[in-house]
């Protein structure tokens, strides 16, 4: 995994200098590639091996058609976006349904999460287009199912790399509703795209057994 892993943080730093100079080219360049790291990373530790591989390298490839989908800086592409990082979400719940669960400790973290949805539904919407009000929503709810789940997964005895996974990716995406719709700025991406390439190496990590 170790090249993968490199590779990423590689074209990240390279992703970080070109956000911070505005160079959109190079951003065309280094964002697939340091994507395509944590996609490599998910094969590289045995992804293709069972249910639970395949299922979150799944979401890992979505992962890299939004982030492609995410460049360009107009709505139709940020709903294409945002749609496949939906999907992505319901891969990775898939995941943590196929290992072992503890249904109690998954309604404990929903409750939690849940509470913490609702702030940030509060906190995000009334900046929301209409138009989008529904697959904002329908996103916030789906990513905090994955971190319920990723709980209950954890609970019941499964590696603590998903769970970490899952949490870092709520915290990434924070940064991205903060720089879509609240307060545009390069700060948003200097803290939130390091914890999103984070977490998707935490979770492509996790497939390994």
């Amino acid at each position: 995994m170790f090249p993968w892993i490199a590779a990423t943080a590689f074209f990240l730093t390279g992703l970080l200098v070109a956000e911070g100079r505005g160079e959109r080219r190079v951003i065309w360049v280094c964002k697939p590639l340091a994507s395509a790291g944590f996609v490599g990373a998910a094969v590289a530790a045995g992804g293709l091996g069972g249910g639970y591989g395949r299922a979150i390298l799944a979401g890992l490839v979505l992962a890299w058609i939004g982030d492609v989908l995410l460049i360009p800086d107009h709505s139709g592409a940020f709903l294409g976006g945002l749609s496949a990082f939906l999907l992505g979400h319901l891969a990775f719940s898939a995941a943590f349904l196929l290992r072992d669960n503890s249904p109690g400790w998954t309604a404990v973290a929903l409750a939690l999460f849940g509470t913490i949805a609702v702030a940030v539904d509060r906190w995000l919407l009334p900046h929301v287009a209409a138009s989008l009000r529904v697959p904002v929503r329908l996103y916030i709810a789906v990513i905090t199912m994955i971190v319920a789940l990723a709980a209950g997964s954890l609970a019941a005895g499964e590696t603590l790399l998903g769970f970490a996974g899952a949490v870092t990716f709520y915290l990434s995406d924070l940064s991205v509703a903060r720089d879509r719709f609240v307060q545009p700025g390069f700060l948003n991406k200097l803290w939130g795209l390091p914890l999103y390439y984070a977490a998707q190496l935490l979770l492509a990590a996790s497939v390994a057994r």
